[in-house]
């Protein structure tokens, strides 16, 4: 692969992982933290934790059909 392609790729992995510890601290930790404390401040309301994985499995869902031929 050419250097474009591996700071590409691992432009992707890095993304990824922040990602999921942002995910994962939002709807795993962030339940079991006062709702008054600082960092509640940095997250969306818990309502979009399922929100917004739908919307996006749905995108996803549209764009593979999309471009399937069958």
């Amino acid at each position: 692969a050419s250097g474009v392609d591996q700071v590409a790729g691992m432009g992707l992995v890095g993304f990824s992982l922040m990602l999921f510890t942002y995910y994962t601290i939002w709807v795993i930790i962030l339940p079991f933290v006062d709702s008054d404390h600082v960092i509640h401040r940095y997250f969306l309301p818990r309502e979009y934790s399922v929100i917004l994985p739908g919307v996006a499995a749905l995108v996803l869902v549209l764009f593979v059909g999309k471009w399937h031929k069958g």
